[in-house]
C-alpha cells in the first residue's frame, strides 16, 4: 500500500471514530438516563393501633434495553479506540515519521488519549457515568480537527525530526487526555444540583477528577522538562519567554494550585472544580490558542 492511500485511509479512520464515538455517546446517555433502578413510593393507610403512617418503598428495576445500551456503549468506544489508535499508526506510517507533526495530529492524539484515559479508568472503577461526556468530547474534538486544522500528510521542518517528539509531544499529549477526562468531571459537578439527579454524586465527580489529575500532573511535569531540554538541543537555550514555553508553564502552575490547595487549604467541592476548570482553560489556550494568536518557535508545526 502506498504512502497516499495509508494517508487516506487514516482519513477514513478517523471519519469512522467520530461515528462510533457518537454511536457510543447515544447509548451512554440512554443508559445514564434509564438504567438505574428507581424508587416508588406509596402511602399506606395509618394503622389501627397508633395511626401513623405507613409508607412502602419498592424498588424499580430499569428496562433491560436500557441496560444494554450502556454495554454496547462500552463495545463501540473499545471500537472507536481501535479505530483511533489505527488511523494516528496509519498516518505516522505514511510520513515515516512520529506522527505528531501538527495540530491536526496532535488534537487526534490528545482524543485518544482522552478515550485511552476512561476506558483504563472504567476498568477499575465504574466510571461508565462519564461514558457520554468524554464520548461527546472526543467527537467534538476530532469533528474540530477534521474541519479546521485539517493538514495533508507529508514532512516536516528539520527541528521536528527529532526523537524528542516521542517523549515531549507523546507525555504532552497523555497529559492533555487525563486532564480532559478531569475537566469533564470538574464541568459535571458544577452543573449537577444538590437534589434528586440521573447525574452521579458530586463526592463521586470530584473523586474521578481529582484521581485522573493526580495522574496527568507529574506527566505534564515531565513533557515540560523534556521540552526545555529538546529547545536546548534545537535553539540552544533551554527557555526564551516563547508564547508556548510561557503557557505550558502557566498550565503547569495552575494545575499545581489545585493540588496545593488541596493539599494545605482543603480546598473541596465547587472551589477546586473551577480552579481545575481554570487550568484546563488554560491547557487549551496553550494548546490552540497561542498558535492561532500569538504565534512564536512553535509556530512552524501549523494549526
Amino acid at each position: 500500500m502506498s504512502a497516499e492511500q495509508l494517508a487516506q485511509l487514516s482519513d477514513q479512520l478517523v471519519l469512522g471514530s467520530v461515528l462510533l464515538y457518537l454511536a457510543a455517546m447515544i447509548g451512554f446517555a440512554l443508559d445514564l438516563a434509564y438504567g438505574k433502578a428507581t424508587v416508588d413510593t406509596a402511602s399506606q393507610a395509618a394503622s389501627e393501633s397508633g395511626g401513623a403512617t405507613m409508607t412502602a418503598v419498592a424498588t424499580k428495576a430499569p428496562p433491560a434495553w436500557a441496560v444494554r445500551a450502556g454495554t454496547v456503549a462500552i463495545v463501540l468506544t473499545w471500537i472507536g479506540w481501535a479505530s483511533n489508535l489505527a488511523a494516528i499508526v496509519l498516518r505516522g506510517l505514511s510520513v515515516g515519521r512520529w506522527p505528531w507533526g501538527n495540530m491536526y495530529e496532535f488534537v487526534i492524539g490528545i482524543c485518544f488519549a482522552a478515550i485511552t484515559a476512561f476506558l483504563l479508568t472504567q476498568t477499575r472503577y465504574n466510571v461508565r457515568f462519564l461514558g457520554a461526556f468524554v464520548t461527546i468530547a472526543a467527537t467534538l474534538g476530532l469533528g474540530f480537527a477534521v474541519k479546521f486544522l485539517y493538514t495533508a500528510a507529508g514532512p516536516v521542518v528539520p527541528a521536528l525530526n527529532s526523537y524528542w517528539i516521542a517523549i515531549h509531544v507523546t507525555a504532552a499529549i497523555l497529559a492533555s487526555g487525563l486532564f480532559t477526562l478531569a475537566a469533564v468531571a470538574g464541568i459535571l459537578y458544577l452543573v449537577r444540583g444538590d437534589g434528586l439527579s440521573r447525574l452521579p454524586a458530586r463526592a463521586d465527580l470530584e473523586r474521578a477528577a481529582h484521581r485522573a489529575i493526580v495522574l496527568a500532573f507529574p506527566v505534564w511535569t515531565f513533557a515540560v522538562i523534556a521540552g526545555a531540554m529538546w529547545a536546548d538541543k534545537a535553539w540552544g537555550r533551554y527557555w526564551g519567554w516563547d508564547p508556548k514555553e510561557v503557557w505550558a508553564f502557566i498550565t503547569w502552575v495552575a494545575y499545581a494550585a489545585y493540588l496545593h490547595a488541596r493539599v494545605t487549604a482543603g480546598w473541596r467541592g465547587k472551589s477546586a472544580a473551577i480552579v481545575q476548570l481554570v487550568a484546563y482553560g488554560c491547557l487549551l489556550f496553550n494548546l490552540v490558542g497561542v498558535n492561532i494568536f500569538l504565534g512564536g518557535l512553535h509556530s512552524y508545526s501549523g494549526l
